[in-house]
């Protein structure tokens, strides 16, 4: 090997794919821009988009756990009488079991609620 062609390529050679690697990139640009008229697409980032989709947004995360959540209460069904005050008939360790007895409930004063420990049935009354 000449030591001006050390891996067989000459330097003109190379420089002239080089050159025709820049024209045919030219070319290409200007096909994809020719596309994107024809198309009506207003931006790069449109075309693009078409590609990559977003990231879905996610709800915010909540604060805090409420009391339900964490399951400190019980789930009780209870009915207000014609004075508002509430008497508690029935209690319940899930919402699921509450809701299952009263789903056949045709008596509008009889509800279903969270009652948290240590809070008296009280709060369920109606002013």
């Amino acid at each position: 090997m000449a030591a001006d062609r050390p891996f067989g390529i000459d330097p003109e050679e190379f420089e002239r794919a080089l050159r025709e690697v820049g024209i045919e990139f030219r070319d290409l640009l200007g096909k994809a821009g020719e596309y994107i008229d024809r198309a009506n697409v207003s931006t790069l980032a449109s075309l693009l988009g078409q590609f990559v989709q977003p990231e879905p947004t996610r709800p915010p995360k909540p604060e805090g756990a409420t009391t339900g959540e964490t399951g400190s209460g019980v789930w009780v069904i209870y009915s207000i009488d014609n004075a508002g005050e509430a008497r508690v008939e029935q209690v319940f360790p899930s919402e699921l079991e509450a809701l299952r007895a009263h789903r056949d409930n045709t008596d509008q004063h009889r509800r279903v609620r969270f009652l948290p420990y240590g809070v008296p049935a009280t709060v369920l009354d109606t002013p």
